[in-house]
């Protein structure tokens, strides 16, 4: 409890959190930022990084000069091109070449037919969506996505994610009532971004 707790107080209170640690650490806050954007988008096991709010107060802060936050694109893309590799190579070795108890093989067709029809769309739009972030990019090697065509959709979604969200936070995070609620402005992008996990999920429920 008390690990979820502080982790919690680091999420809800991130604009103080990351103005102690550019003061404390200097240039090494750039490996932090990049080591958390990078796992929030490259492994499996980590969706719950705050990659969205991360980003927006990473933005404010910027704005004040004390950072630069360019470097956090080149972090979402890798993030993203590992995840794919992992999930590529796992397809290959485990999946298709010796057959799986758990996943059937016509699974990995249907995610390959998908990923060469709209795999393109899903990349960059799931960037915008906690959580699905994560996932799609290790489905996206595991369904075979063509290489090219994933690191291009990877390239242009890193891009569109990490600019929008920090240029918001560059530009309007230090607008005093922002700046005085960003608490509640860290939890309103939280819940946004979480509504269309959310609302696929129940729709996906009514339909079964």
């Amino acid at each position: 409890m008390e690990l979820l707790s502080q982790f919690l107080d680091i999420v809800l209170h991130l604009d103080t959190h990351l103005v102690a640690l550019v003061q404390e650490h200097g240039v090494w806050v750039y490996a932090i930022l990049f080591a958390i954007i990078f796992a929030e988008t490259g492994f499996v096991v980590t969706p719950f990084l705050p990659g969205d709010s991360l980003l927006f107060v990473a933005g404010a802060v910027a704005a004040s000069g004390a950072m630069n936050v360019h470097l956090l694109v080149v972090a979402a893309i890798t993030g993203n091109m590992v995840n794919y590799a992992i999930g590529r190579w796992l397809g290959k070795r485990f999946f298709i070449d010796k057959g799986s108890r758990w996943l059937n093989p016509k699974h990995l067709e249907t995610a390959h037919a998908f990923y060469e029809k709209h795999g393109g769309k899903a990349v960059v739009i799931s960037r915008f969506l906690p959580i699905v972030r994560t996932y799609i990019p290790f489905v996206a090697g595991l369904g075979a996505m063509e290489p090219a065509r994933f690191t291009m959709f990877n390239v242009v979604g890193a891009v569109l994610w990490v600019g929008s969200l920090c240029y918001a936070g560059f530009f309007f995070g230090n607008i005093p009532w922002i700046k005085g609620n960003l608490t509640l402005i860290i939890v309103g992008i939280i819940v946004v971004s979480l509504v269309p996990v959310v609302w696929a999920w129940v729709k996906s429920r009514k339909g079964a």
